[in-house]
């Protein structure tokens, strides 16, 4: 049996709207291995990307636990927190989040000259630079390197914060709806690309999708529901679909 990378337990969040409270999650549980790649589903406003916000520290519940290879993690300083997502957890987002002014080979070094200080990077800049090279080669920009954001297009510009993300060597991506603003051809190249890195690399994986072509690529499906999550069989998947 594999072991557990990421456990949610008994996660509880709501927001509150002037005076109304809006129940999100509620009394949710998970469990994540290592080296899987698990697809999140569920009707849009179900809680998936607060779900994955929770889980990658960006926000904590209200109540419930999350341990991290079995050490606590949803309540640890701001500091712990910052270093989570700085070395453990890699985001992707629908929406690119790439600065403009800037070519795709300093987007994806920007995070780590950011979190550097001037010396540390003086020092590890030349390292950061080939494996930024080397991600951007993999990931099929070699030939982008001096191009900007508005020269590319919205499979490049999403491969190059794919590059991004895996810059500091994540042991856990997570994806919130990669492909939702690509065509079904380009969304299916980052969804191969995304296999590839878990099949090869062993890179763990959780990806909303509202796609069930996508999400039958996954090891493993689970859909939101009233707050909590439960699995999904490939037949629900075809039903979502049709």
């Amino acid at each position: 049996m594999a072991a557990k990378l990421l456990v949610a337990r008994d996660l509880y969040k709501s927001y509150r709207r002037h005076k109304i409270v809006i129940p999100v999650l509620q009394g949710l549980d998970l469990d994540v291995e290592t080296g899987e790649f698990l697809c999140l589903v569920g009707a849009s406003g179900s809680g998936k990307t607060t779900l994955l916000h929770v889980l990658g520290t960006l926000d904590r519940p209200d109540s419930g636990r999350i341990l991290l290879e079995g050490k606590r993690i949803d309540n640890v300083p701001l500091a712990e927190r910052d270093r989570l997502r700085n070395q453990v957890f890699g985001f992707i987002f629908q929406f690119y989040h790439l600065l403009p002014e800037l070519n795709v080979l300093e987007n994806v070094l920007m995070p780590q000259m950011i979190r550097s200080s001037v010396l540390s990077w003086w020092w590890h800049r030349r390292e950061a630079r080939r494996r930024a090279l080397a991600l951007l080669e993999r990931v099929g920009l070699s030939h982008r390197l001096r191009h900007r954001p508005r020269e590319l297009s919205g499979g490049e510009m999403q491969r190059a914060a794919i590059a991004r993300a895996l810059l500091s060597r994540p042991r856990l991506l997570l994806a919130d709806e990669p492909t939702g603003n690509l065509d079904a051809r380009t969304g299916s190249e980052i969804v191969r690309l995304l296999r590839d890195l878990n099949r090869e690399e062993g890179l763990t994986i959780i990806m909303v999708t509202h796609n069930p072509e996508i999400a039958r690529q996954a090891d493993r499906c689970v859909c939101m529901t009233e707050g909590r999550v439960e699995p999904i069989s490939l037949g629900e998947l075809h039903a979502l679909s049709s």
